[in-house]
């Protein structure tokens, strides 16, 4: 078997989503955090990729969902996949998050080889804007299912979302963490709009 003990569970409830993590590696961010069993699998299928699903990783934080971190690439390390999937349920994992871009096969592979769910997050790509990836998830066939989401930062928020409310249906922590979640959002939204230069047009 490869690296499995490799992996580095993390939860992060104390730290709170922030911009300066846009240039923090996978492994400098699993520092940050404390240590708690994960339920959600975070996968990507390149370092490139940690720029979309830090996003998925830091929304599970704010819910308090122990999560994991990996690169597992769907056509450079099959060895790794085989593995990490074969072994998520039996570690306890509860649903993986797979995040590729251009082929991405990494979550249809995963999903073919583990009975959990999985979400799967088109990585935006540079030739093609993620459509590629988006297509190539999405057109699973009958019979091996992939949750599939929007195109980079959104999908990988939004898994992370649908991760929180598998898990909620059997945790009232992870319940009550997603209602806060949603009431914090509402109360982020103003109710008119702003505009400095033109403030009379504004009519509340």
């Amino acid at each position: 078997m490869s690296d499995i003990s490799a992996i580095r569970p993390c939860f992060a409830g104390c730290v709170p989503y922030n911009s300066a993590l846009s240039s923090t590696s996978i492994r400098d961010f699993s520092r940050m955090v404390n240590t708690k069993a994960p339920q959600v699998g975070i996968i990507m299928g390149s370092q490139s990729d940690w720029e979309t699903m830090r996003h998925a990783a830091a929304t599970l934080a704010e819910l308090g969902i122990g999560f994991e971190t990996r690169v597992v690439s769907a056509h450079r390390t099959p060895g790794r996949l085989y593995d990490y999937a074969g072994t998520a349920k039996a570690r306890g994992l509860k649903v993986i998050i797979a995040g590729a871009g251009g082929a991405a096969h990494l979550p249809g592979m995963t999903a073919a080889m583990t009975p959990l769910p999985v979400f799967g997050v088109p990585v935006e790509s540079k030739t093609l804007k993620g459509q590629d990836s988006l297509l190539s998830i999405v057109q699973m066939p009958g019979g091996i299912p992939v949750g599939t989401l929007a195109i980079g930062k959104a999908g990988a928020i939004n898994a992370a979302l649908l991760a929180g409310a598998v898990l909620a249906l059997l945790d009232p922590a992870v319940d009550a963490a997603l209602e806060t979640w949603r009431a914090r959002q509402t109360a982020s939204v103003a109710e008119a709009p702003v505009d400095p230069d033109n403030p009379d047009l504004i009519r509340p």
